[in-house]
């Protein structure tokens, strides 16, 4: 991927019209505007929404209470639920969710029909903004399968991780993930934040008939996705994954290690990250209503691809073309 002609990704971003921020390597790029009404252009610094790219910060999180006792990957998520989500499988486990092995039924469902700029929520959004307000959203919804017996994406096991998680540390789940993974990582640019109050320097997320993506995303981003990121920290997060300073590099190697194939994604799946289907890139994903994101190291090269869109589909054309040169690569 180190390959690739950086003045045949420019041009590919030019045609596409591409909005967003772009690394490969040593190279930088950011192109389009963060705010279409005030004319502000997108920069290398700019704080981008991850989506579902913070599902790894969540493992994270979960695997650190393993880690220190408060949680195995034996505990059910029964055993901290009680009486609530009473439709979760009793015998689901942390390892299933952090698998997405776990079967139960998912509020967000990426398997069934729909525009990704649909209202998807069906609670206002102004509510969502901590884990246990999610609860109610997250009920209803019947087993898909024995635990453990499939692969299956699903946004509500990863809600219900940070329950998990919020629940057996006494800890709110948005500090877990600044104690855990920001601050070791030195991620100073990087964090939740409410979209009702995004600060100067992060992108609005853009639907495709160009109204911003405020009541279509939960106001706080959560276990599941939502946090925003920049160029610069996402390499300073693949720095400290692989250099130990968030957790032991026999637990990331644990976490990387391959517990699924998906070939639907071209790709296979640990707990929390998103692998390659042959060779050894790590990578994390995210698509939602105004948010389009990928990042992908080599760990053993240390080489780091990241495309971060603040539109539903923008980084596509970009990140196929980073893939399908990695491919070529191994």
């Amino acid at each position: 991927m180190a390959d690739l002609d950086t003045v045949a990704l420019d041009a590919l971003a030019a045609e596409k019209g591409f909005t967003g921020a772009v690394q490969l390597g040593e190279w930088k790029a950011a192109y389009g505007e963060a705010d279409r009404a005030h004319r502000i252009a997108n920069t290398l610094d700019t704080k981008f929404g991850l989506a579902s790219g913070n599902k790894a910060m969540t493992a994270l999180v979960v695997m650190s209470l393993v880690r220190d006792g408060t949680l195995s990957l034996a505990t059910t998520a029964r055993s901290l639920l009680g009486e609530d989500l009473p439709l979760v499988d009793d015998a689901v486990t942390v390892e299933h969710l952090l698998a997405h092995r776990s079967g139960i039924g998912d509020y967000l469902d990426e398997d069934l029909p729909g525009d990704i700029d649909d209202y998807a929520m069906t609670r206002p959004v102004h509510e969502l903004d901590s884990t246990e307000a999610f609860v109610p959203m997250l009920g209803g919804f019947a087993q898909k399968f024995a635990p453990g017996s499939a692969f299956s994406y699903c946004n509500g096991g990863f809600i219900v991780l940070a329950l998990l998680a919020e629940r057996s540390s006494g800890m709110g789940y948005h500090d877990l993930v600044r104690d855990v993974v920001l601050a070791p990582s030195g991620m100073v640019e990087s964090g939740f934040l409410r979209s009702d109050r995004l600060p100067g320097d992060a992108a609005l997320g853009y639907l495709e008939d160009g109204r911003t993506n405020v009541f279509h995303l939960p106001v706080l981003g959560n276990g599941d996705g939502g946090m925003y990121s920049t160029l610069a920290d996402m390499e300073r997060f693949w720095d400290a994954l692989f250099g130990g300073r968030i957790l032991p590099r026999d637990v990331i190697d644990e976490m990387v290690a391959p517990r699924s194939d998906v070939p639907e994604e071209s790709g296979r799946y640990g707990l929390g990250f998103w692998l390659d289907a042959e060779g050894p890139g790590v990578w994390l994903t995210g698509y939602d209503a105004g948010a389009s994101f990928w990042s992908r190291r080599d760990p053993t090269t240390g080489h780091t691809a990241t495309v971060m869109s603040n539109t539903s589909e923008g980084a596509w054309p970009l990140v196929w073309s980073l893939r399908d040169a990695a491919d070529t690569k191994s």
